[in-house]
């Protein structure tokens, strides 16, 4: 099987990280592979936030959690987020942001890097305290975040064989 494919099909989210770096060298890969995913007619109005910094990630997982009403909420404690966000105008800005993610779940595991797809903060991000930590964060006012990308390496080995379904029809 080739490399592509094999990566494809053994990509897994994970939901437990290490407390270990990602090296910086990875973290811009993974941003230059969300530069590369598709975008609707080219225009490219995504702008992506690397996050490394535990602390501030776990600030917005506070706030989201309070938000959400679930105080265990830890978005999985990952090492580093990468956030896309969109024009809340642009048409096609979640269907681009969605494009830039699988890139970076998929470049993530090319390196050993564990994801995970983080949706919550779509239906949070207008509240003003999850709003106030976005600004800080240099993510703009007129920018919506569709999902963000959780990171880290894996604690556990996640698992090889999953069972995949769904209906396919060739027509020929």
């Amino acid at each position: 099987m080739n490399a592509v494919m094999e990566n494809l099909l053994t990509r897994r989210s994970v939901r437990a990280f290490e407390e270990k770096e990602i090296p910086q060298e990875v973290m811009e890969q993974l941003v230059q592979a969300a530069l590369y995913a598709p975008s609707a007619r080219g225009l490219q109005t995504w702008q992506f936030t690397v996050v490394t910094d535990r602390d501030k990630i776990q600030e917005l997982a506070a706030v989201m959690a309070a938000e959400l009403g679930r105080s265990d909420y830890d978005m999985y404690a990952p090492q580093a987020l990468i956030i896309p966000s969109n024009e809340a105008d642009s048409p096609y800005g979640r269907e681009d942001n969605a494009c830039a993610l699988e890139n970076i779940f998929l470049a993530a595991w090319s390196f050993g890097v564990g994801s995970v797809w983080i949706n919550q903060l779509h239906g949070l991000c207008g509240r003003p305290a999850i709003r106030e930590i976005l600004k800080k964060w240099g993510i703009p006012d007129s920018h919506v975040v569709y999902g963000m990308a959780a990171l880290g390496y894996p604690v556990q080995e996640p698992k090889k064989e999953v069972q995949k379904t769904g209906k396919v029809v060739y027509v020929q």
